[in-house]
């Protein structure tokens, strides 16, 4: 596994959740392509060609991830993703804040859990991002693409600021991210 497969299964969640729930659809990669395709998602997620499809070889064999046999597209296996961000993720991948910057909030800095806690301290945590109107602690994303991935699409933006809630948080916090994102991953 790497991380950028985590991103990639959460884009995929968010496209799909985007075409059942009938609202804004994230935004597809230029000359409007499949956005469930190798191509689309390069185009939405700056992630080469040859990483996105590695990365779905990896997904499948690891079963966060399955086939679709209708249409041949990788489907998440929402259930064994949603375990592993849980119970793995800040092992596999940890957290460390860093120095104040400019940057996108993320965490509990974010609209997600933004109004849900109160923060123990002055700072929040952002993805460094020079276009970025927020200043605070820098946290790097799962995959340096991630910055820009997210102001295409609101969805992706709340599954990855959930992510980082529960690879930043205390128990109660990422408990918190947890139940958060359990709503909004476990339903169709």
């Amino acid at each position: 596994m790497k991380s950028q497969d985590i991103v990639i299964l959460l884009k995929l969640v968010s496209l799909e959740q985007g075409v059942q729930e009938g609202g804004a659809r994230p935004e597809w990669g230029s000359h409007h392509e499949d956005p469930y395709s190798v191509r689309g998602l390069e185009s939405t997620l700056g992630i080469s060609k040859t990483e996105v499809n590695a990365s779905i070889k990896r997904s499948v064999s690891s079963r966060l991830a399955v086939k679709d046999r209708g249409s041949d597209r990788t489907k998440p296996n929402r259930r064994n993703l949603y375990n592993f961000i849980i119970h793995g993720l800040k092992f596999v991948y940890p957290a460390k804040p860093g120095g104040m910057t400019r940057g996108i909030p993320t965490a509990f800095a974010a609209a997600p859990l933004k109004n849900l806690l109160i923060s123990a301290g002055e700072y929040i945590y952002v993805w460094p991002y020079a276009r970025g109107k927020d200043m605070g602690q820098s946290v790097e994303p799962l995959f340096r693409s991630v910055p820009d991935a997210v102001q295409k699409d609101d969805g992706l933006y709340e599954y990855l600021a959930l992510v980082d809630a529960i690879r930043l948080g205390n128990q109660r916090e990422a408990g918190l991210a947890a139940e958060r994102l359990s709503e909004r991953l476990m339903t169709k």
